[in-house]
């Protein structure tokens, strides 16, 4: 049952694609914006009605004082997604946004056709979870300086050149308050999901079919282990960094145009 809520803060986002296409959200992680999503959604506008956002607090959407945690914004975009009319969507989400989609899947049903989520941020274990203490204590005192050093290493060799860079600039204009609110929100808030047993229950309660793709083969191994929808799958995309989307976007493009094609599952 869709979860109802309080009016919702505005949101930046734009539309490409004829009305009548099938309704496509593509969601941006932490730190980021939708312009990583330009050159999938002018590729994919032609069947697609391609719905790009900024979450709040990130690129030109509103920036609470509080309150920048992927439940809320899983809750805006279903706000969003209402007040357009898009009727239910495949929603695709990287990183932080892979758990946003998977949030809004998973609270609002009827928002979501299907969920493509790429490297998302759940099934934290180990020596990750051991490390998200003293990251957020960074992250709240040196807010996105101290972010942008973790995030400098995520791509591999193989990127292309300037997307690095790009994104350490988009991190370094995100709100200092809004980096740490979004991390503890990911993995330490009451309710998050980020850590591997939360991450098991709420993909649980996921109804809609999802595709998700890991550049870690044990992350994918275990994601598979907890796929219980039919048409579901967990893909495994090797020497590939975390912003696998822009590392490969031919790919990208051609996965998710083929799992939205009728049949495609």
């Amino acid at each position: 049952m869709d979860v109802p809520g309080p009016e919702r803060i505005r949101l930046f986002h734009t539309l490409l694609g004829p009305a009548a296409g099938l309704p496509l959200l593509l969601v941006h992680g932490w730190g980021g914006d939708g312009r990583e999503w330009a050159p999938h959604a002018e590729a994919l506008a032609g069947p697609f009605r391609v719905v790009v956002p900024d979450l709040r607090g990130h690129g030109r959407s509103e920036v609470p004082a509080r309150g920048n945690t992927p439940v809320e914004m899983a809750d805006d975009l279903a706000a969003l997604l209402a007040g357009l009319g898009t009727g239910p969507v495949v929603a695709v989400g990287h990183s932080m946004g892979g758990q946003v989609v998977n949030l809004l899947a998973v609270r609002h049903p009827g928002a979501v056709r299907s969920v493509v989520a790429l490297d998302p941020a759940h099934g934290a274990h180990g020596a990750e979870v051991a490390e998200i203490p003293e990251r957020l204590a960074r992250y709240r005192a040196g807010g996105a300086g101290a972010a942008a050093a973790f995030l400098s290493g995520a791509f591999s060799p193989g990127a292309p050149v300037g997307l690095r860079t790009a994104h350490v600039r988009t991190l370094l204009g995100t709100p200092d308050h809004v980096i740490a609110q979004s991390y503890a929100g990911m993995y330490t808030e009451p309710g998050a999901v980020g850590v591997r047993p939360y991450s098991e229950a709420y993909l649980r309660r996921r109804t809609r079919p999802a595709l998700t793709v890991w550049t870690s083969a044990e992350a994918a191994a275990w994601e598979r282990s907890t796929l219980r929808v039919p048409g579901s799958r967990v893909d495994h995309w090797p020497r590939t960094g975390h912003y696998l989307h822009e590392e490969r976007p031919e790919r990208t493009v051609r996965l998710i145009r083929e799992w939205a094609a009728p049949g495609g599952r």
